[in-house]
């Protein structure tokens, strides 16, 4: 097969042009079960040769082991690639297992420093919140976030599950290039709200779990069974016991689709959320994540592939049918708080 780079699209209205695919790169530290370092570095390389521009990571994945991983590779590519990092989620000092929800200004501002640092770079591209803490104005964290931007410590500033009042707020202290919200045939709950913002804000849009967390590849069918004890997976409803044994069955049609490209699941799943900036229109840049070169493949290949009307009548059904949460808590999803 011959590969060849993928198109790109606008972070924002006035940020840089990237891949209009992204790599999410939390797996290669955190989550997902057993890593290989050396295989993660090779789909970095080959996800940028394939024209993978945007890579996303935060400080709280690994407790910022993430971060340190993609250094090297982002010190060596530096004017190649976009780098997103996140704040947000804090470890209380009590306890080590625990995550808390901080926006207040001086974890903002810690919490940048020490990103910087661990990445080793003097400007971050892009910044997110991470998660909302609903005690703290969202005009305050965002008054902050734009003090970076001024003092040149980040370029561009975005938001993680944030509902549509919430990206309206903040666009009205500081432009936001981009938000981040789980997106895929799974979820679907931000197209009702946090899209038409967007759009109309001139914000892209950033899915992330893009692949229902690789349930929709058909990887796996029951966290509980198939993945090792250590998975996050295991934590979230929707991929355990009666409710994975329901959502497989929706794979039906998917799978109806694939075969008629010669494709795989994920690749129709991709293609379904990449056409989304087609049907909503706006910028869509999904960060389907991976640790394998050949998946980095796989999945920017999925650019290519357009879905006809019918065969997205075929797959509309499918989030309506999802049993289960995306998380256990879903108070900390815009979906929870609109």
């Amino acid at each position: 097969m011959t590969y060849s780079t993928i198109p790109t699209a606008r972070l924002g209205e006035n940020g840089p042009e990237v891949g209009v695919q992204g790599l999410g790169c939390m797996g290669m530290s955190f989550a997902y079960g057993p890593t290989d370092a050396d295989e993660s570095r090779a789909a970095l390389e080959r996800a940028l040769e394939l024209g993978v521009t945007l890579y996303d990571t935060a400080d709280a994945y690994g407790a910022g082991e993430n971060e340190t991983f993609l250094s090297p590779f982002f010190k060596a590519h530096r004017d190649e690639v976009v780098i997103a990092t996140k704040f947000a989620l804090a470890v209380p000092p009590d306890d080590p297992t625990r995550r808390i929800i901080r926006n207040d200004a001086p974890y903002v501002r810690e919490s940048v420093e020490a990103s910087l640092k661990r990445l080793d770079v003097d400007v971050i591209d892009l910044y997110y919140m991470h998660r909302r803490d609903v005690n703290v104005p969202i005009e305050d964290t965002v008054g902050v976030m734009a003090e970076l931007v001024r003092e040149g410590k980040v370029r561009q500033l975005g938001l993680s599950e944030v509902t549509a009042a919430e990206l309206r707020a903040a666009q009205g202290v500081h432009p936001i290039a981009a938000v981040q919200s789980e997106w895929s045939l799974f979820s679907r709950d931000i197209e009702a709200q946090v899209v038409p913002a967007a759009r109309e804000l001139g914000v892209s849009l950033v899915p992330y779990s893009p692949l229902g967390r690789g349930f929709l590849t058909g990887s796996f069918a029951d966290a509980a069974t198939d993945l090792t004890a250590d998975d996050f997976r295991r934590q979230q409803p929707r991929y355990n016991g009666e409710n994975a044994a329901a959502n497989a069955a929706l794979l039906e049609p998917v799978r109806t689709v694939a075969e008629a490209h010669g494709a795989s699941l994920g690749q129709i799943a991709l293609a379904w959320v990449q056409q989304r900036s087609a049907v909503h229109g706006l910028p869509v840049i999904p960060i389907p994540g991976t640790r394998k070169p050949g998946r980095v493949e796989e999945n920017t290949a999925a650019t290519a592939i357009v879905l006809s009307d019918e065969e997205l009548a075929l797959l509309e059904p499918i989030s309506a049918k999802v049993a289960g949460d995306r998380y256990a808590d879903m108070r900390f999803t815009s979906a929870g708080r609109e």
